[in-house]
């Protein structure tokens, strides 16, 4: 998949004109790539244009115009696009209770390299983000890309493969098959 280029983005006038109907495309989009993984995670696949929509958001929030700000929000966000054979997400992990979500931060530490995706039952090869680690606590978001080569591919574009996504960390453990929306998603990532 390739990454976003710049000449992609709207200059921020040229965006508002087209951001409602650029914005409800992808959320409609994303709503097949978002996983629930347990009661207190969901992950969110990423692909070119869900990093697209993220890029033009930042630089419209953020009002962002230099293009030396603009490169750097470009290289950050473009490491999200999944590259060959592989898939990419962002792992949410939501505790409504700001006690228990701070409490959950530091039992979950060491969760970013917990992951898993098994595509009939072989498990892809897990690429974490471990940039900013601390060692007394986790993230609340994470990156993480799973790496399916091209056996993989074959795999996941043939109707009825298992594809089950899971976490294994001892305070959180969940597991999911990937619902039939997303997969079909994935597959039109690949295709």
């Amino acid at each position: 998949m390739k990454p976003v280029a710049r000449d992609e983005l709207l200059e921020l006038g040229a965006y508002e004109a087209v951001r409602e109907r650029f914005r409800a495309r992808i959320l409609a989009d994303k709503r097949a790539r978002y996983v629930p993984l347990g009661d207190n995670m969901t992950l969110l696949f990423e692909n070119h244009d869900t990093v697209l929509f993220q890029v033009q958001e930042m630089l419209r929030t953020e009002r962002i115009t230099q293009e030396g700000a603009i490169a750097h929000e470009l290289a950050t966000y473009n490491e999200l696009v999944p590259g060959a054979g592989e898939l990419s997400a962002t792992v949410f992990i939501e505790y409504p209770d700001a006690a228990e979500r701070e409490r959950m931060m530091v039992r979950l530490v060491g969760i970013e390299d917990k992951f898993y995706l098994a595509i009939d039952g072989v498990r892809a090869r897990l690429l974490p983000d471990t940039r900013g680690t601390d060692p007394s606590r986790t993230m609340a978001v994470h990156y993480v890309k799973f790496v399916i080569g091209e056996a993989g591919e074959r795999a996941l574009s043939r109707a009825g493969a298992s594809v089950v996504l899971g976490v294994e960390h001892p305070e959180y453990r969940a597991e999911i098959a990937l619902p039939s929306q997303t997969l079909a998603s994935l597959r039109a990532d690949l295709g």
